[in-house]
């Protein structure tokens, strides 16, 4: 044998021998942690690759068309969106965290247009039950094509006065959530280099408002990590965007009489309270936007901040 090849067939057998050892090592793992999800970390670019068990069981009923989760879909900008997708084509999969009745009415109405729709009950803040609803939504609609992450609560009160509970509870519900949902509804994104995923902020997390400080650090935590994550996914071809809504008449802002809604609406050069619907319109052009735009929090409110 030419000396020359020696070279050559030294790195042939050392490729070998590494490929060989690494699908021994997940060969073994697979068998370790059958029935538990595994994650793997890739050290470029911080980017992670999550392979779970989930995603090797076959479709129920596999579709072409996309698929979208929106979280908080019970009511308000949540299930206007819900309802935008489902005009759109769009399969969804809703939840909510207690308003189960009302979280199936938005499913009843969405099947009824021939559109299939998952409805879940949990809480997005916690990632056991966001393995279940992932789970469920890779079994009966597919990989995810987008991500609306609207569920959230709020509180109205002097910080002082702010238990440590609620703290962690709101907390959990507005910002935990969004980390949960983004990170089991990446590797499917990743692996196809393609997705969407919309943040439902709040003009509070730019500005801040008085007596509702949790709510308005919650909100500047989903902002940063909207801009934050946009950089790390852009050279995967999945964009990150985060709508800072102002005044929307949802149930949310339902505890103002009269007298505080006509003060508030005097410092709105619109002159006047969003609809959820012109949320949901936003969210779903944002969903068909070029992908150059990504990492912006855009502000819907009427000009007000």
């Amino acid at each position: 044998m030419s000396k020359s090849l020696f070279p050559l067939l030294a790195i042939f057998c050392f490729l070998v021998y590494h490929i060989s050892t690494k699908l021994i090592q997940l060969y073994f793992l697979r068998l370790c942690y059958r029935n538990k999800p595994l994650l793997f970390t890739h050290p470029g670019k911080g980017v992670f690759m999550l392979k779970k068990h989930i995603d090797e069981q076959p479709l129920k009923h596999p579709s072409k068309r996309p698929a979208v989760l929106i979280t908080g879909a019970s009511r308000g900008i949540g299930k206007a969106a819900a309802l935008r997708f489902a005009r759109e084509g769009w399969q969804v999969a809703v939840t909510c965290r207690t308003r189960t009745d009302e979280l199936l009415t938005v499913q009843k109405e969405i099947l009824s247009m021939g559109i299939p729709c998952l409805a879940f009950t949990g809480n997005m803040g916690d990632m056991d039950d966001c393995l279940r609803l992932f789970s469920q939504i890779h079994q009966e609609l597919g990989p995810l094509d987008a991500l609306v992450n609207n569920a959230g609560v709020s509180y109205l009160g002097l910080f002082q006065d702010m238990r440590i509970e609620e703290w962690n509870s709101l907390i959990q519900s507005d910002l935990t959530s969004v980390f949960c949902c983004c990170k089991l509804a990446l590797p499917s994104m990743i692996r196809r280099r393609r997705g969407k995923i919309i943040n439902i902020s709040s003009v509070w997390g730019i500005c801040g408002a008085s007596c509702e400080v949790a709510y308005s650090a919650a909100k500047g935590g989903v902002n940063a990590l909207t801009k934050a994550l946009a950089k790390e996914l852009a050279p995967s071809n999945i964009q990150v965007n985060a709508i800072a809504c102002g005044a929307i008449d949802t149930e949310m802002n339902a505890w103002m009489d009269e007298d505080e809604k006509n003060a508030l609406l005097e410092e709105i050069p619109a002159g006047r309270m969003g609809q959820p619907e012109e949320a949901a319109d936003l969210i779903m052009q944002l969903c068909s936007s070029s992908s150059y735009l990504t990492g912006q929090v855009i502000a819907l409110d009427g000009g007000w901040i």
